[in-house]
């Protein structure tokens, strides 16, 4: 995977959100013009983006602010059961920690924090711009490979 895509409103407030969940900004560009509108589909667009980097350097976040078009439909608030694409989920080390520091930021807990076994801790957040977020601290050293090989 190369990277995944969010739309947001405030690349700012998002930056600052993913870096508190361990990102690390790796730059921020303008990408405008016709050609990038070959690749969407929207025609002649104006898109701010910043990319961000997971702490491993394996795995980038893309986040968007369209300038022109305007965006036009709204996700950030469906259920998790809506069809498409909903959220994205990290792997933390101390979940109780990172949590108090996202509801600083205005994160909100969805359900609560529960334990998968003796694998994981898990929970889902509304972050920045009510996005929905997965956090997953692993306990021990099972995987979710061992349990699905066992079953």
């Amino acid at each position: 995977m190369h990277n995944m895509g969010i739309v947001v409103e405030s690349l700012d407030n998002a930056i600052a959100f993913f870096e508190e969940i361990g990102l690390k900004l790796e730059g921020r560009a303008m990408v405008e013009g016709e050609w990038a509108g070959r690749v969407t589909g929207l025609g002649n667009q104006s898109v701010e983006i910043a990319m961000m980097v997971t702490p491993d350097g394996h795995s980038r976040l893309e986040l968007s602010r369209f300038l022109t078009p305007a965006t036009i439909s709204d996700h950030r608030t469906a259920p998790v059961n809506a069809l498409g694409y909903l959220r994205i989920m990290f792997a933390v080390d101390n979940i109780d920690e990172l949590l108090s520091r996202l509801i600083r930021h205005g994160a909100e807990l969805v359900g609560e924090v529960v334990q998968y076994e003796n694998m994981h801790r898990l929970c889902y957040i509304r972050g920045t711009e009510g996005l929905l977020i997965g956090l997953a601290e692993q306990l021990g050293n099972k995987t979710a490979t061992d349990i699905l090989e066992n079953t």
